[in-house]
């Protein structure tokens, strides 16, 4: 298509793309927003300076509409995803070959699992670091936790989870395209032990020791799941290759197979 074509093309799947999260923004914040706050308060709720209430504070007037507005919106984001992401698949995969589709398509799925695998990990353990930031001041303090730093540093934990675990997406890739061998994944994994460690400090909103290794460690782990992956389809792939040179190509002293069945007329 022309440029301008691709243009309209782009708009149109941008418009369904903000009109579904528009839709599930407004069922959220009127139907659903209880739950989604209760759900979304709970790693809080578990904390022992939350106490039995479990109540976070509002400072300003138009606070509670300002919250209302933010949890509609961090929900609705969320629960469209398939849509947005439909459309932004559909505007990529019909410049791909079918090769490429069809690796999109597996890249797509690895990274919604990956995803959400690491936000559900980042809310079984964000209470840990709640509770690290509310008593590191030792004795005589008392905190009065704001609901919207509440909800900044709720969002913050579950997208640097997300994000990071989307890490092995990145080798996987540089590993098909060639860039990255799984010798080399091997060679250099003590620099990549300490770019983790590094990369989860600044990352983690709490820098608490326990959600750092809660960041860290896993990712660690799918490095290594990275590197035996990467070992085993180079592997397959130099057994295929071998199979297909030994058919196709011939020492000048051997004869070359020729197939005696007749042909059908």
């Amino acid at each position: 298509m022309p440029l301008v074509e691709h243009l309209y093309e782009l708009r149109s799947r941008l418009a369904k793309s903000f009109l579904a999260v528009g839709l599930a923004m407004l069922l959220v914040g009127v139907v659903f927003y209880q739950p989604v706050f209760d759900f979304l308060r709970e790693p809080y709720c578990r904390t022992p300076a939350a106490g039995k209430s479990c109540d976070l504070y509002v400072r300003d007037i138009f606070g509670q509409f300002q919250v209302r507005l933010r949890v509609a919106g961090i929900a609705g984001v969320v629960f469209s995803a398939p849509v947005w992401l439909y459309q932004l698949g559909a505007f990529i995969t019909p410049a791909l070959h079918r090769r490429e589709k069809r690796y999109a398509l597996a890249f797509l799925a690895a990274a919604l699992v990956l995803f959400s695998t690491g936000v559900f990990f980042a809310y079984l353990t964000m209470d840990k670091g709640l509770q690290f930031l509310l008593t590191v001041g030792g004795d005589g303090l008392v905190s009065l936790p704001d609901l919207q730093s509440y909800l900044s540093f709720a969002t913050l934990t579950l997208l640097a989870f997300g994000i990071s675990f989307l890490f092995p997406i990145v080798l996987v890739f540089l590993n098909l395209i060639g860039v990255l061998s799984a010798s080399r994944m091997r060679g250099m994994w003590r620099g990549m032990l300490v770019g983790i460690a590094f990369f989860a400090a600044v990352l983690t909103p709490s820098t608490d020791p326990f959600t750092f290794f809660a960041m860290a460690i896993p990712i660690w782990l799918l490095y290594g799941l990275c590197i035996i992956v990467a070992t085993v389809r180079e592997r397959s792939r130099r057994r295929r290759g071998a199979g297909e040179d030994s058919q196709q190509h011939v020492a000048d002293d051997e004869a070359s197979y020729v197939d005696p069945t007749p042909s059908q007329l």
